[in-house]
């Protein structure tokens, strides 16, 4: 395996790709302000004439996300179009309507299923299950809906999950997301089906729109994959074929890169518990 290569800044990568795959949550921001530098460094990517797709596991779709990034202050000219976990999603969703289905997750998430004639229930009634994140994301952890993912493993309950994420970073707080349940119920024996990274739905959502905007078919060796997340965006680009950047920031915000910089060696390891491999690494997108 070649060893990872520390970056300095993303300009020395300029005509090596013609787009950029980019993680939102971790790497543009942490949801409450944006990391100037990595949008700065996207914005001068796509002055380059390059392409900056957003993918995020997000569960839902990517309509209200340009008001949501406008409103925490991401400059627009960071990036061309965005595509979610959401987005991916809906297709099984609508797939599986008019359900019911039994929901783990935000009241406020109704937009994923909006449209689709889905129909709720408790796990006892319900056809599916569907998990988009955890009731109460501040203060719940998984073990507190271990007993009703019991209850829907014995009833044959398939999950549907919206957000393949384990953990998300918001201000200087890590919170749970709806992949520790997908984890906890695969645990069980439970079938999940889930569309976000590392998953191929979500990627070839990306794809299209980049074909879209290149006028061709895209070449996946000249898409750069962005993220933070060692199972989901590095392991989503190693089954694309896509080269990775790794940012050490984010989820292993202060863990990877100290006053020394970036430690290599240790990126290596957390790359190779996660079954992955990056060909670039960066502290954080600059």
């Amino acid at each position: 395996m070649s060893a990872v290569e520390a970056l300095a800044s993303l300009d020395s990568l300029h005509g090596r790709y013609d787009a950029v795959f980019c993680d939102l949550w971790g790497v543009v921001h942490n949801g409450k302000r944006p990391f100037e530098p990595a949008c700065a460094a996207l914005a001068r990517f796509r002055e380059r004439g390059g392409v900056v797709v957003l993918v995020t596991n997000v569960p839902k779709q990517r309509d209200p996300i340009p008001r949501q990034l406008e409103r925490i202050g991401v400059r627009r000219d960071a990036w061309d179009v965005i595509v979610t976990s959401g987005d991916a999603i809906r297709g099984e969703l609508g797939r599986r309507a008019p359900g019911p289905m039994h929901l783990i997750g935000p009241p406020n998430d109704t937009l994923l299923w909006d449209g689709l004639g889905l129909e709720l229930a408790d796990v006892e009634h319900a056809r599916f299950l569907c998990v988009t994140g955890l009731d109460d994301f501040e203060s719940d952890v998984p073990d507190d809906y271990r007993e009703r993912l019991v209850r829907a493993h014995a009833h044959g309950l398939e999950m549907v999950c919206a957000n393949p994420d384990i953990v998300v970073r918001l201000g200087e707080k890590l919170y749970w997301c709806a992949g520790a349940l997908a984890r906890d119920y695969e645990s069980l024996g439970g079938h999940v089906v889930m569309a976000g990274k590392p998953h191929a739905p979500i990627y070839e959502l990306a794809l299209a729109e980049l074909a879209t905007r290149l006028g061709r078919t895209p070449d996946r060796s000249r898409v750069l994959a962005i993220g933070d997340g060692p199972g989901t965006d590095i392991v989503g680009a190693n089954r694309q074929g896509f080269d990775a950047l790794f940012v050490a920031s984010g989820i292993h915000e202060g863990e990877l890169h100290g006053h020394a910089g970036l430690d290599l060696a240790e990126v290596a390891a957390t790359l190779a518990k996660a079954g992955a491999t990056a060909r670039y690494a960066m502290a954080e997108l600059a």
